[in-house]
């Protein structure tokens, strides 16, 4: 059975709401959650943007069951593997096992604020290689000194552990991104439904693995205002992967979606209530080898609109159509 899941947007939320939104969207249903973790909002208007680990610390504590995961922490720049490591491990430890770490090799909206630059894709790429194995080392238990081009790791130890070692996902959108999450990753994590890359991962290593996907969506009765809130929150998007994983700010991403228009988001996402535009939607993340899909819903105010209709109208029918 595929499994739908919660998205929490950190950058659009409160942080109180946040953990308060994921306690209704547990009762409601949702199979898994995830959260996003910025630095920056894509958008001033947007207007938010709490520091995703202490809101999971807190999730950690508030929820029961609901599975919790980064969607995804760039372990490279902002923060460092090692510290990384210690924080999942934790996270580990206060959910009891509930939690995975996403992971991706970030963009320059996040990372520029330690003043390093912002590296070619190809160190990216090399930076997040690097990163997975320290952490994954030191989720070993024992000292750990690493040497690479990159990072280096100085006799560092976790003490802090849960039963089992922390699941690792990786975000990819392209095949070399793909390989790298067939040979490191645990899952495989994309915001986008490419089901050549997500082949790619089975063959390559992943076959059997999960496959996480994310749709915004815009629920809402009156289709007009949720198609004018999902062009609000999402025109950011537009201009593709390539441009926005280069872009430093905000700002930066006001003027590269500027000549974008509501009906250009309404096309690839779903607005209003009709059911069967949600299901048209995943079924596109299905045929391409997706085996989780969170719902992320446009707006902090209408929330628990979309966890309503969602409890009872959408995962049902979800349920019955992708077993």
């Amino acid at each position: 059975m595929m499994e739908f899941g919660y998205t929490l947007l950190c950058e659009q939320t409160p942080p109180k709401q946040l953990v308060t939104d994921l306690v209704e969207a547990e009762e409601s249903g949702f199979g898994f959650s995830v959260i996003s973790d910025h630095y920056f909002p894509w958008l001033e208007d947007l207007g938010h943007s709490a520091y995703a680990w202490s809101v999971l610390g807190a999730l950690a504590q508030a929820t029961d069951r609901i599975p919790l995961m980064t969607f995804v922490t760039c372990p490279t720049m902002r923060y460092h593997p090692a510290v990384v490591a210690q924080k999942a491990a934790t996270m580990g430890v206060l959910s009891d096992g509930r939690f995975t770490l996403g992971l991706g090799a970030g963009e320059n909206l996040n990372e520029h604020v330690i003043g390093r630059g912002w590296p070619s894709v190809d160190v990216r790429h090399e930076m997040l290689t690097e990163a997975v194995e320290i952490i994954k080392a030191l989720f070993g238990g024992d000292y750990v000194n690493y040497r690479g081009r990159h990072f280096t790791v100085d006799s560092a130890k976790l003490y802090d552990l849960p039963e089992q070692p922390v699941p690792i996902g990786m975000a990819a959108a392209a095949p070399r991104a793909g390989r790298l999450a067939a040979r490191h990753a645990d899952a495989f994590i994309s915001d986008q439904p490419v089901g050549d890359v997500v082949r790619l991962f089975a063959e390559e290593g992943g076959a059997g693995k999960p496959v996480y996907g994310q749709i915004p969506v815009a629920y809402g009765t009156d289709h007009e205002e949720a198609k004018e809130r999902a062009y609000r929150t999402w025109k950011f998007s537009a201009p593709g992967w390539k441009v926005m994983s280069e872009l430093p700010g905000p700002v930066n991403f006001e003027a590269a979606s500027g000549t974008v228009r509501p009906d250009d988001i309404a096309e690839s996402v779903p607005c209003g209530n009709d059911l069967g535009r949600y299901i048209e939607a995943v079924r596109e993340w299905a045929d391409a080898g997706f085996t989780h899909i969170s719902f992320c819903q446009s707006g902090a105010e209408h929330q628990k609109d979309f966890r309503t209709w969602a409890e009872y109208d959408l995962l049902p029918a979800l349920r019955e159509r992708f077993p």
